[in-house]
């Protein structure tokens, strides 16, 4: 049985549905997902050693389940630039967590590598009549307000990931614009099929949250990412 498996299961056996965001970067660390280097703090010095080792600039996360949309309430630090700045940061958004959620339990911090790129989303579902579906579109911000995500059914072909790149209606900002080199397509279809393959094996996975996923002409970063299993009440 494989690594991922074991603890899937274990998760599952523990009625632990929701992974966070370090245990599923983990889970597809060891499966070959392209994952923004990443660290994780529970104190300012695990932070620092953390961002020293992945090396400016980075962005600061906290990391709470009872914080939702870290924005929201000032969980989320970026363009940090040296450990100076790392402590005065880390400092004000405990302060503003404080004030905005006194009660919200804090784990710790995570620690990413600063990315930039097209910000784009691949994910999963499980429909109840047709089962697992590939999402893929515009991310971060632009998934609640534009909506530009297409499907499939999974498992998919390489043909398949071709074609979701060329479907969505914000598809021409692939292929550069204003100046910008095109994207590596290769690189996004790949992710695409591997993201299939990955979710195909693993029945256990009721969804697959890869958002953002910075993609540049050098190839994509899986920034952010969520799995949900299946666990029964």
């Amino acid at each position: 049985m494989s690594e991922t498996r074991q603890f899937l299961e274990k998760a599952i056996q523990q009625k632990k549905k929701v992974l966070t965001v370090q245990e599923s970067k983990k889970i597809l660390l060891q499966e070959n997902f392209p994952i923004n280097p990443t660290g994780f703090g529970t104190d300012l010095n695990e932070v620092i050693t953390e961002a020293e080792k992945i090396g400016f600039p980075v962005v600061l996360k906290v990391s709470s389940h009872d914080i939702i949309h870290k924005s929201d309430v000032g969980g989320v630090v970026t363009e940090i630039r040296s450990t100076t700045e790392l402590k005065e940061r880390f400092e004000q958004m405990q302060q503003r967590i404080s004030q905005k959620v006194p009660n919200a339990k804090i784990e710790g911090y995570i620690i990413e590598k600063m990315q930039s790129g097209i910000e784009l989303l691949v994910g999963s579902t499980v429909d109840q009549m047709f089962g697992p579906i590939l999402a893929f579109g515009l991310g971060g911000i632009y998934v609640e307000v534009l909506k530009d995500v297409v499907f499939r059914l999974i498992p998919i072909e390489r043909e398949d990931a071709t074609e979701m790149l060329s479907e969505i209606k914000a598809a021409k900002i692939l292929d550069g614009i204003r100046g910008q080199p095109p994207i590596n397509k290769k690189a996004l279809v790949d992710l695409l099929i591997k993201t299939s393959t990955f979710v195909d094996h693993h029945p256990e996975i009721e969804e697959l949250d890869l958002n953002p996923v910075f993609a540049t002409e050098d190839g994509v970063s899986v920034v952010d990412a969520r799995i949900i299993l299946k666990v029964s009440e």
